[in-house]
This record gives C-alpha cells, sequence and structure tokens, in this order.
C-alpha cells in the first residue's frame, strides 16, 4: 500500500512535519520508513529532514515484509465481510480464539488469517484491532499494516470507531434503556477474572432491550469504553448476567458459550475517509435459542 499526499499547505517546512502532522504517525513508524527506505518525493528516495514545497508529492510504501514465524498458518474457512488493501474484516465464529496460545497453538482465527494472508501473497504481521473473547462471536478488523492500525487505534481512543453488541440475558430488566457507569479492575488473585471497583479503569456501557422472553432478555450494547470483559462485568452488576457466560454467571442447557456477539462496528476508513459500517448476522446458536424462546 501507498500513501500520497500532493502538498497543498504551506505551514508543512519537512518531509517529516507532514508524516507527523498530516498522517499523525507514530515515531517507531517514522523510524520504520526511515529503516526500509519508503519515502519518496516526486518519485526520489528522500529524507525526513527535507524541505518540502506546495505542488511537492510525497508517497510512503508500506509494503516492506515482515516475519511471522510466530505464528503457525493454518486452513481455516474465514467468514469475510469486507476486504481492500487497507483491512481485512472477518466475522468470527464462536469457540475460536482470536491469538494463538498454549491451548490454541495452532487454531486460532490469527492462524488462519496467516493462512490467507500467505496465500495472497501478504507477507506482513498479524494485527487485529479490536479483539473479542474466544466464546464471543462476531466482527474483528485485521489491519494489514502498521499505519492502518494505528489510524484505526487511535479513533477507538478518540471514540470514533464504533462497536456494538448483542447478548441474551439471563433475566428481565426492569429498565428497558439505559446506560451502566462502572469502573472495572482486575479481581484480586485471578488472571482473567474483572469486576467493578472503585479504583478500575472508568467504563461506560449504553443499553437497550430488543425482546423479552419469559426469563430472558434480548440486549443491545453500546460500547463507550473498552475494558477487558467490559458487557460482560457490566451485566452481572446490574443483576443480569449474559445466560451461560461461566465466569461472571452460570452455565445453561440452552447454549453451550455466553450468548453476546459483536455485530456492528462503524469507523472513518483511514484512506478514503468514508464513513463505514458493517454488520452481521447473530450465530446460528443464538438465533435458534431467540427463535424458541418463549415469549
Amino acid at each position: 500500500m501507498i500513501l500520497k499526499y500532493v502538498v497543498d499547505n504551506s505551514k508543512y517546512e519537512n518531509v517529516k512535519q507532514i508524516l507527523k502532522e498530516k498522517f499523525q504517525m507514530s515515531d517507531r513508524l517514522v523510524a520504520k520508513l526511515k529503516k526500509y527506505n519508503s519515502l519518496f518525493l516526486n518519485g526520489n528516495a528522500t529524507m525526513v529532514n527535507t524541505c518540502v514545497k506546495i505542488g511537492d508529492i510525497l508517497e510512503c510504501k508500506l509494503d516492506w515484509e515482515e516475519e511471522n514465524e510466530n505464528i503457525v498458518p493454518r486452513k481455516m474457512e474465514l467468514d469475510i465481510v469486507y476486504e481492500d488493501d487497507s483491512m481485512l474484516i472477518v466475522n468470527k465464529e464462536p469457540n475460536i480464539a482470536i491469538h494463538p496460545s498454549c491451548k490454541h497453538f495452532d487454531t486460532s482465527l490469527s492462524n488462519g488469517v496467516r493462512y490467507y494472508f500467505n496465500n495472497i501473497g501478504l507477507n506482513k504481521k498479524i494485527r487485529p484491532v479490536n479483539r473479542l473473547d474466544k466464546d464471543t462471536s462476531g466482527l474483528v478488523i485485521f489491519a494489514k499494516n502498521e499505519y492502518i492500525q494505528e489510524c484505526l487505534i487511535k479513533q477507538m481512543k478518540q471514540k470514533i470507531f464504533k462497536k456494538e453488541y448483542i447478548a441474551i440475558l439471563d433475566g428481565i430488566l426492569d429498565k428497558k434503556s439505559g446506560t451502566i457507569v462502572a469502573p472495572i479492575a482486575r479481581k484480586e488473585n485471578s488472571i482473567i477474572e474483572r469486576c467493578v471497583a472503585d479504583d478500575g479503569e472508568y467504563a461506560v456501557t449504553h443499553y437497550k432491550v430488543l425482546n423479552e422472553f419469559a426469563t430472558f432478555s434480548l440486549v443491545l450494547f453500546t460500547l463507550e469504553t473498552g475494558r477487558t470483559h467490559q458487557i460482560r462485568v457490566h451485566s452481572k452488576y446490574i443483576g443480569h448476567p449474559i445466560i451461560c457466560d461461566t465466569l461472571y454467571g452460570n452455565s445453561s442447557n440452552f447454549i453451550s458459550r455466553q450468548a453476546l456477539h459483536a455485530y456492528k462496528i462503524s469507523f472513518i476508513h483511514p484512506i478514503s475517509k468514508a464513513f463505514l459500517t458493517f454488520t452481521c448476522n447473530i450465530p446460528d446458536d443464538m438465533k435458534r435459542l431467540v427463535v424458541h424462546l418463549p415469549k
């Protein structure tokens, strides 16, 4: 991928200023552009301290190869929702981890993406932008280079990047919509579990009940912050844990994993600047549960 900019503002004195202010690149990425000789001004290789003038054409080539030896490629059926030169968006099935680990050395989603990247000749690191728990299904973005990853993470911090989830909660909520503001911290003596705590990180979750059944509620969640296990912790906090969330609630005879699905994402494309929205239907296990639940 090549970033291209025709200098149209006299405030930019040199190449580095454009990289830092126009493209908002990190120092680490600017250093890599220098290392891989990936900067060109008017078609000629250039340095970051080269002066620029209006009408100059700056190109940044982001196509250098990267090692991926820590992720074993594995053929996998990927449900690809969208793809271009910048990113790959996948609808992740439940019960699959995003990252390899001791238990999922070659069966994670990243292993499947690595295999796919190899097939299309893309020798880049695997860079998931948003992360889902193993048992949570839904949309995951993989950036195809470091610049795209930086841009999307910056949008998350600026609350431009929007994430919406659908979950099935235990019980009937008294308030059919609202906002949960409750700080989240790691639970004492636990590596994985989180809890609401006064000294935790600020966390805000908006919710709206979509439908109600005999003992369950179908709920839409919109995240304002992105803390680990945020929806799961906040659902427990209001007394209605996600069904079959065995870490924060109880097991269930209706479904074999937490009934949580990342169904919608919205963001500004870092290159085209278009505002994009992607959705994916809830998976079969949640769909079967909703269809067969008595109202």
